[in-house]
């Protein structure tokens, strides 16, 4: 939430508007109190679009919709204007999350809450219904979660079944992946009541896996998949599943009614009134409690202002650079100290006045500073959790020196809107002294942010205490799929994975042996010393080349015995022209002079595993033209990071071991989530809102969240050896190396 700008409004109608809510393409929506005291959203309309023909017409009909909609389940309207110089209406502001945010942040919902959703959106589209009109954007983002029940908004696009003279056919209305085949088609005259059931469906199966039935990604792939393909399986809960895919049946004539839906989930006796502790998990009733009270927080109304400019840089200057001091123009006034709520612009938000947000409580905003002295800041702290002393810690502690000097960058800026304060926590690389770790860091308040944990075991065994602390976590070096949970408990959505999977670091290795050398046939070695990292990799590596019409032969070498003797022969012996060794570099080692012994003369590649000192000492010239496939770059060898690696070599006396740059960026990455439009956010989930609305240019690469794959899609890396030493190639980017 933000300020009043210059140019807002004091009021609309008998409403006074306190804060600015979001804003999008068609308006702004404010947080706004009544002449009684009660808190309501007001949505207003830009002034390009109410002068618009047939806008009124279309405004007026969206008031219509809610007015006529009766149910304790959907977002009620409390006023509107459709005749006003900026048409507005109200609407009841509901305390609670969306239904999108919940499950992106929190996890899937269990299925007990998934089985109450259905009959309460069930009961709630069949009032939209009984009114004479459709929803036709029944989507998680537009549902809210409140104590008591969901809620159901956004009626900007709903309207009567036969009402097409404002609709144009040809036009597809609605959210790709959640509408329905007819809307798909853009057939708007054939968009009825089942299609709402059809999106009703897609919105269960969602919240009950985290999954979309017919994918992500682009558009026009969620409108083929919907309109020709079946649900994906893993989207369909077994209990459910019947149901679910009654109701994403492609005719609508097919699918069930909304009665019909209430029917299939169960007696009516097994839904009696559910406690309002009970029908949510309790992470996600912490949450909401947390945010109502936060709500009754806010206090007087602050004079309208003009927010400072965002500024986002990852150039590296030294800390002891002179800053700019900020000088309180006269007359303003401080601010109080209060709760502020937050709320992030999307569409059902505009529609309703409900959706994205997010607060902080009890943070003192900062004070107005006397001349010549520097505006206070408030601080985040922010914990490393790391190996630092095990067999990890030569990446942790580069990790930590790199962290080190990009909270000495942040707080060296005047200008950025918070202090950092970085702790160091090891440990050890050991699973339970990393789950001990982190409740302790979940259960501390004055811990805001992490920067970790740096292995896939530290991962796993932390990802629930942090998730259900919805305590943001930015790792670089984690190579497990950080999308699920080892538990089955939760889904670690506010952890921001900078790393590529396991799985992922097939895609350099194909793209090299199909693109720079047209390898034909293909000996995979999936050495199982690696556990199943070596697994994911050479399985993913031989389904991509085969795909690509390329031959594989995969050998999967034993834990306890390794002879690469016969591994060399067996290259030989099926004319293989490249080998790919997914092991450690001792057995790499072993691995490249046999083959030299054997005189190989094709392509030989690895992975990050085998990129160590020890591969190059132990198989000497043997080693040189091997290609590695990894997930960090060389600083050194960048020409975006050479400032970096001379300011660490400065500080810390030797070159950026791997993965330090990538934790310069995790920490600049992570100062860009703590503020918004240059307003400190010093609360948790507010931070871990903020994370996938970024888009930060740093030294290793462009960091920004892609629906699908995370914060991690390009970072991609490949070196070689030449003459005894690892030289840096460049960054995989999918249909290049550069």
């Amino acid at each position: 939430m933000e300020p009043l700008r210059v140019g807002d409004p004091s009021r609309m109608g008998r409403y006074r508007l306190l804060r600015r809510l979001g804003a999008g393409g068609m308006g702004v929506v404010f947080l706004a109190r009544a002449p009684g005291g009660a808190v309501a959203a007001v949505k207003t309309v830009r002034s390009s679009y109410a002068d618009e023909r047939g806008f009124r017409t279309r405004f007026h009909r969206e008031v219509e919709a809610a007015r006529h909609v009766r149910s304790p389940w959907v977002v009620p309207l409390l006023d509107a204007d459709a005749e006003a110089d900026t048409p507005w209406l109200a609407t009841g502001y509901v305390p609670g999350p969306s239904l999108a945010e919940a499950v992106y942040a929190l996890g899937p919902l269990p299925l007990a809450s998934v089985r109450v959703l259905a009959v309460r959106l069930g009961e709630a589209l069949q009032a939209v219904h009984d009114a004479g009109l459709v929803h036709r954007d029944v989507k998680p983002g537009n549902v809210l979660l409140a104590p008591d029940g969901p809620r159901l908004i956004d009626f900007g696009i709903a309207r009567a079944p036969e009402a097409t003279a404002l609709t144009a056919t040809g036009v597809v209305v609605g959210s790709p992946g959640f509408l329905s085949p007819e809307q798909a088609r853009a057939r708007n005259g054939e968009t009825g009541a089942p299609s709402d059931v059809f999106s009703l469906g897609c919105l269960l199966a969602f919240a009950a896996t985290g999954i979309r039935p017919f994918g992500d990604g682009a558009p026009a792939g969620m409108l083929w998949r919907t309109l020709y393909e079946d649900p994906d399986p893993a989207a369909l809960p077994q209990e459910l599943a019947p149901l679910l895919r009654a109701c994403l049946s492609k005719d609508p004539h097919d699918r069930p009614s909304l009665a019909q839906v209430r029917a299939a989930l169960g007696p009516r006796d097994t839904f009696p009134e559910i406690p309002a502790s009970d029908w949510l998990p309790a992470r996600v009733t912490r949450l909401i409690n947390t945010r109502s009270a936060a709500v009754l927080a806010i206090g007087t109304i602050e004079p309208t202002r003009v927010p400072p400019p965002p500024k986002a840089s990852g150039a590296i200057v030294s800390p002891d650079a002179p800053t700019m001091t900020a000088v309180a123009s006269p007359g303003s006034r401080p601010w109080g100290r209060r709760g502020v709520l937050w709320l992030g612009a999307t569409a059902g938000l505009l529609a309703a006045g409900g959706g994205a947000w997010w607060w902080q409580t009890g943070a003192t905003a900062p004070q107005p500073p006397t001349p010549g002295t520097r505006r206070a800041r408030p601080e985040v702290v922010v914990a490393f959790h790391g190996d630092l002393t095990g067999t990890g810690r030569m990446s942790g502690r580069a990790q930590l020196n790199a962290a080190r000097l990009a909270v000495a960058r942040v707080n060296g800026r005047g200008d950025h809107p918070v202090r950092l304060a970085l702790r160091a926590y090891d440990d050890g690389g050991e699973e339970d002294r990393a789950a001990d770790l982190a409740t302790r860091l979940a259960k501390d308040a004055r811990v805001l942010a992490v920067l970790g944990p740096t292995s896939d075991v530290c991962f796993h065994a932390a990802d629930t205490a942090y998730t259900e602390a919805v305590l943001p976590a930015v790792s670089v070096s984690v190579g497990a799929d950080t999308l699920g949970s080892t538990s089955g408990t939760s889904v670690f959505h506010c952890h921001a994975a900078l790393s590529v999977t396991h799985a992922q670091l097939a895609a350099p290795l194909v793209r090299y042996l199909v693109r720079h050398v047209d390898s034909r046939r293909v000996l995979l070695v999936d050495d199982r010393a690696q556990g199943g990292f070596a697994e994911t990799v050479c399985a993913q590596t031989e389904q991509a080349l085969r795909w690509n019409g390329r031959d594989t032969d995969t050998v999967r070498v034993p834990a306890a015995t390794f002879d690469p003797g016969a591994l060399a022969a067996r290259a030989t012996a099926s004319q293989a022209d490249a080998v790919v060794f997914a092991g450690g570099p001792d057995r790499a080692a072993g691995l490249a002079s046999a083959l030299t012994a054997v005189r190989f003369g094709g392509t030989r590649m690895a992975t990050e595993r085998a990129l160590d000192p020890r591969f190059l000492v132990s198989a000497g010239d043997a080693a040189n033209g091997w290609v590695l496939a990894t997930s960090f770059t060389d600083p050194t060898a960048r020409a975006s990071a050479r400032a970096f690696s001379a300011a660490y070599r400065a500080r810390f006396g030797a070159d950026p071991g791997w993965y330090a740059a990538e934790a310069w960026d995790g920490v600049m990455f992570l100062a860009e989530a703590c503020h918004k439009n240059g307003v400190p956010l010093t609360e948790r989930g507010a931070i871990a809102r903020r994370m996938p609305e970024i888009t930060y240019s740093g030294i290793t690469r462009t960091i920004r969240y892609e629906m699908g794959y995370g914060y991690s899609r390009d970072a991609m890396f490949h070196f070689r050896v030449d003459d005894g030493r690892f030289r840096y190639l460049g960054q995989y980017q999918g249909s290049a190396v550069s």
